[in-house]
């Protein structure tokens, strides 16, 4: 078939408040939890909570947090991500049009998609920026685009990119990554990503009957689980250790950022940074792969707050392992994953 026009390609991260300020990051949080398929309660318990609870709470601490994080040029997770989009608009070339949106606050999916209806593009490559899926962030990013266009009498072709956990270039680089320190020191390794209620997880089982009905159900990827955020989190950890050589007994795949009293994707980081302590570990290096840039969850979670916990444990340091930012050779991965969706 004849196609005219350039190919779009739609460049999506989580989302960040447009400043630091309490207002822009209650705005950010009320968007951000409000998603039912980030809090999947029912409309009214789920607006009583974000609305009356959460938002009006959080976003004074939140703010805070914002303002360690906040750069010169901004957010590090938008920065790092328009650096990224100019990068793969670079090695794409003219036959693509590259956009940035953010699933929460601006750019948004919405005026991304509009900037390239305008540019007549013949189709429309979505690639999230999450290697690992989970419904509330790549489900939630595809459901919006396809509302989005749902809304358009001519829809172009679209290509929805699944995840991307076990990508050989982003593996290297985190290895990579992890060389700059010296892995000897340390007494043990903590693979970080970001948590999920198991509730969701169990609503993420096709079969009803897989999933958390076995101890390490987990451990290995099958038919059953290979849509499962927490298995896709295992076999990323398990790549990483390859490249770096490391025993089962060297580190530990954890979920951090809980919400909440209900249980959680586990170990939770902080209960195994907690353990660790216990036994005398003194230094520890941490891994987030779940981010494809530093943001709050690494930068502020990671290396502030499980340092300062750290220490009052009785630890010494906890050292974090950056995250994929603006490696050309990322910028380069993203590059091929969407030219190989042709």
């Amino acid at each position: 078939m004849t196609t005219f026009g350039k190919k779009g390609v739609l460049l999506v991260n989580l989302g960040t408040p447009d400043d630091p300020g309490r207002g822009a990051v209650y705005r950010y949080l009320k968007e951000f939890l409000l998603d039912p398929r980030v809090i999947d309660y029912p409309w009214l318990a789920r607006n009583l909570l974000v609305r009356g609870i959460i938002a009006p709470f959080r976003s004074g601490s939140s703010s805070k947090l914002y303002k360690m994080l906040w750069t010169e040029e901004g957010s590090p997770l938008k920065v790092y991500g328009e650096r990224v989009a100019e990068g793969v608009q670079q090695l794409l070339g003219e036959e693509y049009v590259v956009e940035l949106a953010m699933r929460y606050q601006n750019p948004s999916i919405e005026s991304a998609i509009r900037s390239l209806l305008r540019m007549q593009v013949a189709e429309i490559i979505v690639f999230p920026m999450f290697p690992q899926y989970a419904s509330a962030t790549t489900g939630s990013i595809h459901e919006e685009v396809m509302r989005v266009l749902a809304k358009q009498e001519t829809i172009p072709n679209v290509k929805l990119i699944n995840s991307y956990y076990d990508n050989e270039t982003m593996i290297e680089i985190f290895a990579d990554n992890a060389r700059r320190f010296d892995l000897g020191s340390y007494d043990h390794l903590i693979f970080s990503y970001h948590g999920l209620p198991q509730r969701q997880l169990r609503k993420g089982d096709p079969t009803g009957n897989y999933c958390l009905q076995a101890e390490n159900c987990c451990q290995s990827l099958c038919l059953d689980n290979q849509f499962c955020y927490s298995a896709q989190c295992h076999a990323t950890t398990r790549a990483i250790a390859v490249k770096l050589e490391l025993n089962p007994d060297q580190y530990t795949t954890s979920f951090q950022s809980r919400l909440g009293p209900e249980l959680w994707a586990q170990p939770y980081t902080i209960k195994t940074i907690e353990e660790l302590a216990e036994k005398g570990a003194k230094r520890l290096l941490v891994f987030s792969p779940a981010f494809v840039a530093d943001c709050l969850e690494t930068i502020i979670e990671i290396g502030t707050e499980y340092q300062e916990e750290f220490e009052k444990m009785g630890g010494e340091k906890v050292d974090l392992v950056p995250s994929l930012n603006d490696d050309p050779r990322w910028i380069r991965a993203v590059a091929d994953m969407v030219a190989d969706r042709e």
